[in-house]
């Protein structure tokens, strides 16, 4: 019997809800669809933190982890101190087994995240910023929990950055003095499913 697939239902969903049904429903297979369309991001993601950080030392929350494809590309680019987050349990249970993150917690980045600001060196979100999902509004929340100077990375779909005016919102943050653009770049996102997305890295002043 065929396995389930739902990489194509991701772009289709419409509420908080549903998107928690569908990542916990995921969970088993993510790993095996995503690889089978060659996810990029992620090591995108990865490869420009590090492009911009000081040392490999610094601490990285992987937002939105899911399995945890995001954490081993930070473990795989160097980085030693990666602590994790998503609202999905089926995919923390996932991540905890990739044996890359410090520490795992749930957290709805939609809502107020239970850390004290200016916790960590760098924030990196991969994938996370969708329709049903993650909103753009959740960057001010994300750079609350980066120590001034400190270094947020996005990966998403050009679906979303377009549908959302993330690159807008992005410009909105730097004409605030709120945060300095390093990087923006267009890219793979899924190949195999014929997706491009962009990669941004922003520094915290």
């Amino acid at each position: 019997m065929a396995k389930e697939k739902f990489l194509n239902q991701t772009y289709q969903l419409e509420t908080p809800e549903d998107t928690f049904a569908h990542y916990e429903a995921w969970a088993e297979t993510y790993d095996e669809e995503i690889t089978e369309n060659d996810y990029a991001q992620p090591r995108r993601c990865a490869a420009a933190l590090a492009q911009y950080s000081s040392s490999s030392e610094i601490n990285v929350l992987d937002i939105g982890c899911g399995s945890g494809l995001s954490g081993m590309a930070l473990s795989d680019s160097g980085f030693k101190n990666i602590d994790g987050c998503d609202f999905s349990p089926a995919m923390l249970e996932k991540a905890m087994n990739t044996d890359v993150y410090k520490k795992l917690f749930l957290a709805d980045i939609n809502q107020e995240l239970n850390i004290e600001a200016e916790t960590y060196d760098a924030v990196s979100a991969v994938g996370v910023l969708a329709f049903a999902h993650i909103r753009t509004e959740a960057l001010r929340q994300m750079l609350r929990t980066i120590k001034s100077e400190g270094l947020l990375v996005i990966g998403l779909n050009e679906h979303y950055w377009e549908g959302d005016s993330v690159g807008e919102k992005i410009r909105s943050l730097v004409e605030e003095g709120e945060v300095e653009l390093l990087f923006e770049e267009y890219g793979e996102h899924l190949p195999g499913a014929d997706i491009g997305g962009w990669v941004a890295v922003l520094r915290k002043k």
